[in-house]
């Protein structure tokens, strides 16, 4: 068997000789909920990368009557650093925000070495609310 049967067996495309086809995809998030926690800086001075949680919430309502709220937590991540310096100045833990991403998965490794999936959302514009 030859190499591409594997390729595509896998769900990867191997070009070779082939003339790549481009199609047009979409992998957009909108959120708006409540800051978790105040934003935190990480990375270096040259490529910072600010991080911070994000509640969103479903309510629902049993047949008995009575609501109950789940909530999901959503980590985001802003490469850009000017929008990274502004969350961290104005953001603050509480605070309503709408961001507006693209979700992104992977594996990140514990302090302890373990390999565990992550999945975040990689912010290209959050507008956040002011608490009063």
């Amino acid at each position: 068997m030859n190499r591409l049967f594997f390729a595509r067996a896998l769900g990867l495309r191997a070009f070779s000789s082939e003339v790549p086809r481009i199609e047009k995809t979409v992998n957009s998030v909108t959120l708006l909920g409540r800051v978790g926690a105040d934003p935190l800086k990480r990375g270096t001075d040259q490529h910072p990368v600010v991080t911070f949680s994000l509640a969103t919430h479903n309510n629902y309502k049993y047949e008995s009557g009575d609501w109950i709220q789940r909530t999901d937590w959503h980590r985001i991540v802003v490469f850009k650093p000017q929008l990274g310096e502004s969350l961290q100045n104005f953001l603050k833990k509480g605070q309503r925000c709408l961001v507006t991403g693209k979700i992104s998965y992977g594996e990140i490794t514990d302090q302890e070495g373990k390999t565990r999936m992550s999945t975040s959302i990689i912010a290209d514009d959050v507008i956040f609310f002011s608490n009063q």
